[in-house]
């Protein structure tokens, strides 16, 4: 079985205390797909902890895959702004 980054954050999150919430980060960055080939993001997203700290391994750029994994609606992830 392939490595999923989306399920790894899945295992972490069922480990942290309620009030997790994800901010988007309007930064460039980059992913190696499963077929090798770096695809380009105009942003990427990094869950928080109730406490305000990042979590590790919590930075991802598809926040549909994470709803798809977590299954829940994608408009029921807790996003925030940030400015």
């Amino acid at each position: 079985m392939a490595f999923n980054h989306y399920a790894k954050i899945k295992r972490i999150l069922a480990e942290q205390a309620s009030g997790w919430y994800i901010v988007r980060i309007d930064k460039p960055t980059k992913a190696q797909n499963f077929k090798g080939e770096i695809v380009e993001f105009d942003h990427y997203y990094r869950i928080y902890s109730s406490t305000d700290e990042p979590i590790r391994y919590c930075k991802f750029q598809q926040l549909e895959r994470l709803a798809s994994i977590l299954e829940v609606p994608t408009e029921s992830l807790p996003v925030v702004s940030v400015n």
